[in-house]
């Protein structure tokens, strides 16, 4: 059966033994998110936690920390609405397959929202103050929901059935909001909200927007989901939940009454304050910065109400699972999104938008020597393609005369498969001066930076080192060097701050030594960082730190680097400028007094022992 509450969920997670309890009481500020963190980490149970300090209500966290727990809060309608995502993507297909898609025409239509008059969400109302004021890292600016369904509509054509509900964060407190009263709404670029916000700036009229926490697990899904253009996120949760989106209108707001809890209000689409700052999936904080401000008019609740929450980090994070999903579900739709583009991969262990990993088609010229050509009018086709406009770095590779393809999904074999075969004097293609992700810093400013195309096609060019070379110049204020990768060196450098010009030196003095200066160089890419051991220790840490520390028109170098009609490319050694640079925010930290306090309530004999 489906689940009609979120309490429904909890439950039959701790029925199935993927559930635990906490009973002993902990502080929402800071206490809560490191137990989630903690436990996340170890591969641990979804959470309740069942006394939160200076609150009435329960707190969930965690609910889908694993691939595997999200399928089963998921399994009700998930294959079905996979089916149906793949008869969107190829009709021709489910026709010549009819059996396999029995079902599917009338699935969106069962799942169509339903209107009602009333329902479990407005049993209670209060005030802001009355729900879990959670704070997860030290220097967030105050509480935030981590996990809500934001809920808007087009002022120009208004309804359900042209809503938008996406994953907003919302600060509860804090800053200058007035309390009990005001909360902030972040939103980033290329976000349906905005079109809507945009619509009511227009009309010179508020914008209604509604917020949904908790309820069926598939409502917190689609809310994230990038959807097929004429599909609701209602529709869509209806069809995952396997029950219909129930909703009512109250006041003129739209209410989601399966929901824990609702708060609706209206934005004053020329009013912004100050919102964050918070700590964020790329593993730093995004800062203040002035966005839209929301006038809360109601706070509704469920007797039976759950608070769900997550904690926002480096990755992998508990939405991670998320992103897994996501890659599954909408994988058939790529291939007819884009011609010729076969997959695309957003790296997680990078941030998401920070580097994407894509697979194209080469067929432009099918005789004579092959060349990245068809991949660069597919790449340019995926910077303009809705969430994946956001990427920074793209790396796309076609398969070679050999019909060896890459795997979007192997980031290490993707990435040799590019560095054996890329020109570093003609493969690399960049955007300056563009939008990057809102919360990334590496660029110039708020949402502003470059992008970089990285194509690769053809024979192998380079055999990749595996060891580090053994003479090799290094200018005063390097070392060490490890080998990151095959053919990836991670050179510790002095500080950006201190020595700006540090990484052109040390190109400069490659060249004039004569090292790593041919496009056949064993080392293709180079990376200077602020501490090469730790970036060479895995490779998630050398995907966070080249790709979140690096804004590619001002930090990539190389040996031998020239300018040809505007093209930059270079002889040798592709360098990145991967050092922490003055202007970037700070990487995401724990508090040591909480840590102290929450590791002595797991050792043995506490009654945290063994959650992690």
């Amino acid at each position: 059966m489906s689940y009609r509450s979120l309490r429904e969920a909890v439950v039959d997670l701790e029925r199935t033994g993927q559930l635990r309890r906490i009973d002993t009481e902990l502080d929402p500020d800071l206490e809560l998110a490191y137990v989630h963190l903690r436990v996340q980490e170890a591969g641990g149970p979804a959470l309740l936690f069942e006394h939160v300090r200076g609150c009435r209500f329960p707190a969930a966290s965690n609910l889908f920390g694993t691939t595997e727990r999200a399928r089963f809060l998921l399994r009700h309608a998930y294959r079905r609405v996979a089916r149906v995502i793949e008869a969107r993507a190829d009709p021709a297909a489910a026709l010549r397959r009819p059996w396999r898609h029995l079902g599917t025409p009338l699935a969106g239509l069962r799942a169509l929202p339903m209107r009602v008059g009333d329902g479990p969400v407005l049993a209670n109302r209060g005030r802001l103050a009355d729900l879990p004021q959670i704070r997860c890292w030290p220097r967030d600016g105050g509480p935030f929901v981590t996990l809500p369904q934001v809920y808007s509509e087009d002022p120009d054509r208004p309804g359900p059935m042209r809503s938008n509900v996406g994953m907003y964060r919302i600060q509860l407190g804090g800053n200058d909001y007035v309390p009990d009263a005001e909360i902030g709404l972040h939103y980033q670029i290329h976000r349906g909200i905005g079109v809507h916000h945009s619509a009511a700036a227009r009309r010179g009229e508020p914008l209604r927007v509604s917020i949904f926490v908790g309820g069926p697990p598939a409502h917190t899904l689609a809310a994230v989901m990038p959807l097929p253009e004429g599909l609701t996120e209602l529709t869509f949760g209806g069809m995952l939940a396997a029950r219909r989106f129930r909703w009512a209108s109250v006041g003129g707001h739209v209410v989601s009454t399966d929901a824990d809890f609702v708060i609706v209000g209206t934005i004053d689409p020329t009013a912004t304050k100050p919102e964050g700052p918070f700590g964020d999936h790329l593993g730093y904080y995004s800062l203040t910065h002035p966005f839209p401000v929301m006038r809360v008019d109601a706070v509704y609740w469920r007797d039976d109400a759950i608070w769900p929450f997550t904690v926002v980090g480096r990755p992998p994070q508990e939405d991670t699972a998320f992103g897994h999903m996501i890659h599954e579900l909408t994988a058939p739709m790529v291939p007819r999104s884009i011609a010729g583009l076969k997959a695309m991969h957003a790296v997680d262990a990078a941030g998401v938008h920070p580097l994407m990993l894509a697979v194209g088609s080469e067929r432009y010229v099918p005789w004579g020597p092959r060349r990245p050509q068809e991949l660069l009018t597919i790449a340019n086709a995926v910077l303009g393609f809705g969430q994946a406009s956001l990427a920074k770095y793209l790396l796309i590779a076609a398969a070679d005369d050999d019909g060896r393809a890459p795997d979007a999904d192997d980031e290490a074999g993707f990435l040799r498969f590019v560095l054996e075969r890329f020109d570093p004097g003609r493969d690399l293609h960049f955007q300056t001066r563009t939008t990057i992700d809102t919360l990334d810093y590496s660029g110039t400013g708020l949402n502003e930076g470059s992008k970089l195309v990285i194509a690769a096609v053809g024979p192998i060019r380079r055999a990749l080192g595996t060891d580090v070379p053994r003479t090799l110049p290094l200018p005063e204020g390097f070392g060490p060097v490890r080998l990151a990768l095959p053919g990836v060196l991670a050179i510790q450098g002095p500080r950006a701050d201190a020595s700006p010009g540090a990484v052109a030196a040390l190109c400069a003095a490659w060249q004039a030594a004569a090292v790593l200066d041919r496009p056949d160089t064993p080392w293709p890419l180079v990376v200077v960082v602020d501490d090469a051991e730790f970036t060479a220790r895995t490779l998630a840490n050398f995907l966070w730190v080249t790709f979140t520390r690096s804004n590619p028109a001002v930090d990539v170098d190389g040996v031998g680097a020239s300018i040809v009609h505007k093209h930059w490319g270079c002889t040798g050694a592709v360098v990145i400028d991967a050092r922490k640079k003055p202007h970037h925010a700070p990487p995401l930290e724990f508090d040591p007094r909480v840590v102290t306090r929450i590791e002595a309530l797991a050792a043995k004999g506490g009654p945290l022992h063994g959650l992690f």
